[in-house]
């Protein structure tokens, strides 16, 4: 990456420790020369480097060994990145780990900045302070990581950027023919990159979009190529969320019957699962067996939604197993309507969309007619009311 790069690492180390550019150089060189290499302005020197990282007690490798190495893993990693391949990121995590240490402190710290945040879980951006040294690609990962997608798409359009932009709408549900119109680009920038996995995800949340809409023929239309490339791939989370979100239209469609034959049939459910379950089975009449659902997600640990919201909606509907008369209790009402904005406030809008009916419901219970007409009227997608 060139000489330019140790100024960046050696502003980050400087500021870590709180040091002033006069009280890093005094002794080896101006401060202004300093502040040059800093900004990448010019190369500094060979004895000056040496002298500078020897004072902040950091290492500094541009041997042509390690030059190579960082450079050849650098590309694996965003390759796999761009291809939204998480197999393959979970393999190259490991090796990037043992390798980190060395790529920051080389020309390619940069890289080691933004990957470190790329393969993390979450990801994260990386520190701004390298961003003058990031070429256009991967100043639209960092983009991407900061949630600026769209920026990203302008400076290096490609499949993932597509795809990330298109589920970013998805999630907010606001306007679902932009969300449509990303993930159909993704869908044709992958073919067009040959990547194989971002074009199952764009048909995933494409279906997704349709299925919040509940337009069930689309759904199932963007869900068919998905499951074919995700049976090809083998991807079983894939598989297992196509299956879900396909029982869950089902349920908040009205095919009780349908959802209720996915949801009893998981081996191991999540706290999600058990709550859909539980709610088949109070819409079938099934009360024992729906209060048995919830008895078996007690303790159980979630993790999207988080574990107090999850448990929260299964109260939900153990309160109103318990208590047929659910709609003159307040209690019931204070608990829906936080849940509900809960849901609105942190989740993909379809979590706040399975809880409107109770929401209208209990509004048009307690004569407040006017919050559940301007709900209705407001709220960002429509479905059929249970």
């Amino acid at each position: 990456m060139g000489l330019l790069f140790p100024g960046a690492v050696i502003r980050r180390e400087r500021l870590r420790r709180s040091w002033s550019q006069e009280g890093l150089c005094r002794g080896i060189c101006v401060v202004s020369y300093l502040s040059k290499i800093e900004q990448g302005k010019t190369e500094a020197s060979p004895e000056v480097l040496r002298l500078l990282f020897e004072r902040l007690g950091v290492p500094w490798y541009d041997d042509r060994a390690t030059l190579d190495a960082a450079e050849a893993l650098a590309e694996r990693c965003y390759e796999a990145v761009l291809a939204c391949d998480e197999p393959a990121c979970a393999a190259l995590r490991a090796e990037f780990a043992g390798f980190e240490a060395r790529m920051a402190a080389s020309p390619h710290a940069p890289d080691a900045a933004l990957l470190h945040g790329l393969l993390s879980r979450p990801q994260a951006p990386a520190d701004p302070v390298f961003e003058p040294f990031f070429d256009r690609r991967r100043l639209a990962l960092q983009r991407m990581l900061q949630d600026r997608g769209e920026e990203a798409m302008r400076l290096y359009p490609c499949a993932l950027f597509a795809l990330t932009t298109g589920i970013r709408a998805y999630g907010q549900g606001e306007n679902y023919a932009a969300a449509l119109g990303q993930l159909s680009d993704a869908c044709d920038m992958a073919a067009r990159e040959g990547y194989v996995r971002i074009l199952m995800l764009a048909r995933l949340y494409m279906g997704s979009c349709y299925c919040n809409q509940a337009d069930i023929e689309s759904m199932n239309a963007q869900y068919r190529v998905a499951e074919r490339i995700a049976g090809a791939l083998g991807d079983a989370e894939v598989l297992h969320t196509i299956r879900y979100n396909t029982a869950s239209a089902c349920l908040e469609t009205g095919r009780f019957d349908e959802a209720y034959r996915f949801f009893s049939a998981v081996e191991e459910p999540t706290v999600m699962e058990l709550h859909k379950l539980a709610v088949c089975c109070e819409k079938l009449g099934r009360t024992a067996e729906a209060l048995a659902a919830l008895d078996r997600a007690e303790g159980k640990e979630s993790v999207y939604p988080d574990t107090a919201l999850a448990h929260a909606m299964c109260a939900l509907v153990r309160y109103r197993l318990s208590h047929p008369d659910y709609l003159g209790h307040p209690a019931y009402g204070d608990a829906l309507l936080q849940v509900f904005g809960e849901c609105r406030r942190t989740l993909p809008i379809g979590y706040a969309a399975f809880h409107l009916p109770w929401v209208l419901e209990w509004h048009t219970a307690s004569r407040q007619y006017r919050a559940a007409y301007e709900l209705l009227r407001d709220f960002p997608i429509k479905l059929p009311l249970k």
